[in-house]
């Protein structure tokens, strides 16, 4: 049975292919806004040598794992609330075919909210990061299990080069042991198995072992109230990417409040 990773990346590759006859990566590439970006890396790496709890606020119509999350979606007023509720960056995810995304999402909440924005997605082509900053992205997800380790290290290198910050992410110890090598600062954990989606929160607490400090973590998926939060912190994680949590409680501010025990 085919896992869902392999059926998003093949309709991924469809997708592209259609877009770049529509647009080319030179008309593209003559779009590219200032380099500077909303200091996402910088955001991160201060919460971690700060203890200072920092919520990656996910924004996302639906996913694979629980079908349609909300019904009617406005991406930019679930940007506001979350920057009113205290998240320190949000996550949005732009793939259309499995989440029910859009590219122009980015650009409309980066016109309501002053947070840095990450665009949450399966990064297979250079295309995309080029894509990413012009539609007002500050930092683009990378997933080892997609690239090999030379492409990661190339897309960082165009991601950087035109103001854009990255999440390399992992699932396991040997996804993990390779962005350890790749070496850059930003590494995601992922609790949920992106071949069965499944989850173990555990997961992150778990691989965090032998972990330099010069790498700032993120733990990823499955992450609903303060107990989790509390002992990721004493694993020393103090970055979180959530959105199932946030999204299905009633209020977002007392969720908030919740998740960081306020």
């Amino acid at each position: 049975m085919i896992n869902i990773l392999k059926k998003i990346c093949e309709e991924k590759k469809k997708e592209l292919e259609i877009t770049k006859t529509k647009y080319s990566l030179s008309s593209l590439k003559k779009l590219l806004p200032e380099k500077k970006n909303r200091n996402f890396k910088k955001l991160l790496q201060y919460s971690q040598k700060n203890k200072k709890n920092n919520i990656i606020a996910e924004i996302k119509k639906s996913s694979p794992s629980v079908g349609e999350i909300i019904k009617n979606y406005r991406p930019e007023d679930i940007a506001v609330q979350y920057e009113k509720a205290g998240a320190g960056a949000i996550s949005i995810l732009t793939e259309s075919s499995f989440f029910e995304g859009h590219i122009d999402h980015m650009s409309t909440i980066n016109r309501k909210t002053n947070l840095p924005i990450l665009r949450k997605d399966f990064i297979i082509d250079e295309y995309q990061i080029f894509e990413s900053k012009v539609f007002k992205a500050d930092a683009i997800l990378l997933i080892v299990s997609l690239l090999s380790d030379g492409k990661i290290r190339e897309f960082i290198k165009i991601a950087d080069d035109i103001g854009l910050d990255c999440i390399v992410e992992t699932h396991d110890s040997d996804e993990l042991k390779r962005a350890i090598k790749i070496n850059y600062p930003l590494i995601g954990i992922n609790n949920r198995n992106l071949d069965n989606l499944s989850i173990d929160t555990n997961n992150t607490i778990k691989l965090m072992e032998g972990i330099s400090d010069n790498f700032t973590i993120i733990g990823e998926s499955g992450i609903s109230k303060f107990s989790d939060i509390n002992r990721y912190n004493i694993s020393g994680v103090y970055n979180f990417l959530i959105g199932e949590a946030l999204l299905t409680s009633k209020n977002i501010d007392i969720k908030f409040k919740e998740l960081l025990n306020k």
